[in-house]
């Protein structure tokens, strides 16, 4: 972790982890923020809106995906979770990345073709997921951190049985699992028409591999998506976004080379401030509000955030902030 340019490094003799999160009895500090920025900066107005080569660079990498699968049907199986893990998850974590950008409504002005754009994109990743994202993950914006809304935060069961490195190192390989059930179980919303019809299309691209090309392509599909999401470089974005390492900050921004393949997702409290603003312009609000972000702490490597979460014995599930429902936020 940096502050001010600087690595930190903290003794971690003696440590034990909290068993509550940490709670805040103030708002989320987005909001606040982003009235200050607009008011001393109101040219940051001008980066609202979609990106104009969003549609290109999905289509690009759905192609790339499913030709890749199509190729590696009669492939061996090690080999396939070499590509699956080496090449496949890094294009199925885009892609991941690239549905919570549609969940934004930023590659189109119009949200409905955001909503189909999202449906292609969700292809390669093999299950259906775009529709139910969005609106958990809107959730998360509007309520982030509060209790019982904001299903980005672990559930108390997940904090209480991941107590030690052994368990944390299983949690961060299956955390896409748990990311993924975590609201089904916790805040079930009934699927609607567009849950449907994101269902139809993948069953029928998935069925469409299988009678083709066999078991493997999907598999090769399948094992991109689930080894992307565990331990892996590019999702260490899961815990390096709102893990609290420093008990007065609770959203990080990362600002290494990865964001070139994950739509900026690192510029998370530009994100999170400007949640308007394309992942490729993120760097703007930065650089035109520098002194609101240059104090605050962040990171350059995913892999070390991975590595400290599992090692730190001071740190797990609960290290989360969460807070109340406010009557302003109701």
């Amino acid at each position: 972790m940096r502050k001010g340019g600087e690595m930190r490094e903290e003794d971690n003799e003696g440590v034990v982890m909290a068993n509550d999160f940490f709670w805040s009895y103030t708002d989320e500090p987005h909001a606040s923020r982003r009235r200050q920025i607009l008011s001393q900066y109101p040219q940051i107005k001008e980066l609202f809106g979609p990106d104009p080569f969003a549609f290109f660079k999905i289509a690009v990498v759905v192609s790339l995906q499913l030709c890749t699968a199509i190729i590696l049907h009669d492939a061996g199986w090690l080999k396939m979770l070499a590509i699956a893990y080496f090449f496949g998850s890094f294009l199925n974590h885009n892609l991941f990345l690239a549905i919570h950008e549609l969940s934004h409504n930023l590659a189109f002005s119009t949200p409905v073709y955001n909503r189909w754009l999202g449906i292609f994109a969700n292809l390669p990743i093999g299950v259906p997921m775009s529709i139910t994202f969005q609106k958990y993950h809107l959730e998360h914006h509007r309520f982030q951190g509060v209790d019982g809304i904001d299903m980005d935060v672990p559930s108390c069961t997940e904090a209480h049985f991941v107590t030690n490195t052994i368990s944390k190192a299983i949690w961060v390989i299956f955390q896409l699992f748990f990311y993924a059930l975590r609201p089904l179980f916790l805040k079930p919303k009934p699927p609607g028409y567009w849950e449907f019809i994101n269902l139809a299309i993948q069953v029928a691209l998935d069925g469409i591999l299988l009678y083709f090309w066999g078991w493997k392509s999907f598999a090769y599909l399948i094992l991109s998506t689930f080894v992307g999401g565990g331990m892996h470089p590019m999702a260490g974005h899961f815990i390096s976004e709102h893990y609290v390492f420093n008990p007065e900050q609770e959203t990080y921004s990362y600002y290494g080379p990865l964001n070139l393949m994950t739509w900026c997702v690192g510029y998370h409290n530009e994100h999170h401030d400007f949640p308007r603003i394309p992942g490729n312009k993120l760097h703007k609000v930065k650089e035109i509000a520098s002194e609101y972000y240059e104090g605050l702490d962040s990171y350059k490597s995913w892999s070390q955030v991975i590595y400290m979460y599992i090692m730190d014995r001071s740190i797990g599930p609960f290290s989360r902030m969460k807070r109340k429902l406010s009557k302003k936020s109701a």
